[in-house]
């Protein structure tokens, strides 16, 4: 049977009696037992409408239990989970679920409010995740209907376990590991969604991974905060912890830094998984304010008098996400150099890895202890590897696209085979569209520059990353975020000001131009290379449009 469907059979036996799901906000818990359960109905309710193995079932809503019940009902069915990111605007939203041939939507009351049933033509029902209620039926009169099967669990739970529901009731189908697991539509920072098929082999060498490292375990505890929808916060705030008995804690709400400091005080993970933008908040808001102050930036300076501050910045830092996790692993995202270099100048235990959801996600990662400050990690051994190909416009040795191989490689694009023909080669190496180099020992430690498609080829034939530059541009003052572009030849920062800065400080916005232009773009440009150089800074009146990872669609600006 699946590999994958076996770990989470004997992990729901094995800790039936331990607290599986937390919602943060309720305080109410389910244990692994309880969550069996819901499971077992949600599996007599799709067998009642006549779903089958290998059907597809659209999910769209917040993080919830009931939200990872759904999807975890699912996929020990054998059915295909659609995860839809609640950020997708409605249109965008039924787009997927047509395109994905899903056959039921479960969906937030609130997001249906402005979807279509017209429009989903395929849609056989929809079902409200908070209530179970039918929001929506194609056809009430036929004789196998959602209707009649949401009448009938009960009668026929309590037929198929007449003793009771027990850890020894708990068995999930015998389905072959090649079969898909999972459609997930990218979020498409260069265009439109397309749907990465994951198959049940694919999940397994994520899940295998977090095992074997014991990235969770048994009784561990995981805050999760990041969208279960994608691929990231999936594999490790899910599918990971309830695979070895971890109690996962479901915020619910938006990740600011002042609700997530909260929560890690009450929940104290044994780990935590992060985006960049977290920390970079918590860097921008809390530590560059400590440490520019005069008498500490004098402190700093004096040798063995700075290791004793940076020791006392890393223990309130290590307070502040609940004092007992093993290690933050940063992921989703390149995190900004500056506060890389001080996160390692303190000690603060961090690493980062890397991935993607073409490979459900992760390609690599390294412990905190082993890792090499400015790489992505180390490409997951007998599981993954990475070479760099040959990639036109680069004139640096040994950097080029970085491409994989190994077991987390996708099967493909649903429905979309000039796309898959496009990034996964006859042989399995998968395009990533990520700029590099590999090191360490091996030559399997990942450096990543930036991305293909926004990599600038200059006149001369220098390559510029304008990821590189932005990092540094969103260090300083009045920058909220920023986006570099090529203008005629000439490179033009586009910037969203930090209008709370401001406005704390008493500047309108003509005097942020004026500090743009006179201030930061030459602080800027002399931590570039003369080809790198910024030409002008312009600032922009509204936030850049972002896919619902929250990246930039940079393809808008160019």
């Amino acid at each position: 049977m699946s590999v994958l469907l076996k770990y989470f059979e004997e992990s729901f036996r094995d800790n039936y009696e331990l607290p599986a799901l937390t919602d943060y906000s309720s305080g109410n818990t389910l244990t692994y037992g309880a969550f069996a359960k819901r499971i077992a109905r949600t599996h007599l309710l799709f067998e009642g409408a006549g779903i089958k193995p290998g059907d597809k079932i659209a999910l769209l809503g917040r993080n919830t239990p009931e939200w990872v019940a759904t999807f975890m009902a699912t996929l020990t069915y054998g059915a295909v989970i659609v995860p839809i990111l609640n950020d997708f605007n409605p249109i965008d939203a039924q787009h997927i679920v047509n395109h994905s041939d899903a056959e039921i939507l479960f969906v937030d009351e609130n997001i249906y409010e402005h979807m279509e049933f017209e429009n989903m033509p395929k849609i056989q029902a929809v079902i409200s995740l908070g209530s179970r209620a039918i929001l929506a039926e194609r056809n009430p009169e036929a004789r196998q209907t959602i209707s009649r099967a949401m009448k009938s669990v009960t009668r026929r739970f309590n037929k198929a376990y007449p003793d009771g529901f027990s850890a020894e009731c708990i068995k999930y189908p015998d389905i072959p590991d090649s079969n898909i697991g999972i459609i997930n539509y990218t979020s498409g920072t260069t265009g439109f969604s397309k749907g990465v098929m994951l198959t049940h082999s694919n999940l397994e060498g994520n899940v295998g991974f977090g095992i074997d490292s014991k990235l969770h375990y048994r009784g561990s505890r995981a805050l999760s905060f990041l969208p279960l929808a994608h691929a990231y916060g999936c594999a490790f705030d899910m599918l990971v912890p309830l695979a070895v008995g971890s109690h996962v804690t479901i915020l619910g709400k938006t990740p600011t830094p002042g609700v997530l400091l909260k929560a890690f005080a009450s929940v104290k993970p044994s780990l935590i998984i992060c985006v960049p933008l977290i920390l970079e908040k918590i860097y921008k808001k809390m530590i560059v304010p400590m440490i520019t102050k005069r008498p500490l930036r004098w402190v700093l300076a004096v040798p063995g008098l700075d290791r004793a501050i940076y020791g006392r910045i890393r223990s309130k830092l290590v307070e502040a996400f609940g004092g007992e996790f093993e290690e933050v692993i940063v992921g989703g995202a390149p995190l900004n150099a500056e506060v890389e270099q001080f996160l390692t100048k303190i000690k603060f235990p961090f690493t980062v890895g890397y991935g993607m959801t073409e490979c459900g996600p992760l390609i690599s990662y390294t412990p905190w202890r082993s890792f090499i400050p400015s790489s992505s990690g180390h490409t997951l051994p007998g599981i993954m590897t990475a070479k760099i190909g040959r990639t036109e416009g680069m004139n640096i040795d040994g950097q080029g696209e970085i491409m994989v191989r190994g077991k987390n490689v996708m099967k493909g694009y649903y429905k979309n085979p000039e796309a898959t023909e496009a990034v996964l080669e006859p042989d399995g190496w998968l395009h990533t569209g990520d700029m590099g180099y590999l090191g360490g020992a091996d030559g399997q430690t990942v450096f990543i520059r930036g991305r293909y498609k926004t990599m600038i080829l200059t006149a001369n034939g220098q390559n510029i990353y304008p990821e590189e530059i932005e990092a540094k541009l969103n260090n300083m003052p009045y920058a909220a975020e920023s986006l570099v572009v090529d203008r005629n030849g000439h490179l033009t920062a586009l910037v969203y000001p930090d209008m709370d800065q401001a406005d704390a400080e008493g500047y309108r916005i003509e005097q942020i131009e004026n500090i743009m232009a006179n201030e930061i773009l030459p602080e800027l440009n002399k931590l570039l290379a003369p080809y790198e150089r910024i030409h002008r800074i312009q600032l922009v009146p509204q936030e850049f449009e972002k896919t619902p990872k929250r990246s930039i669609r940079r393809f808008l600006y160019s």
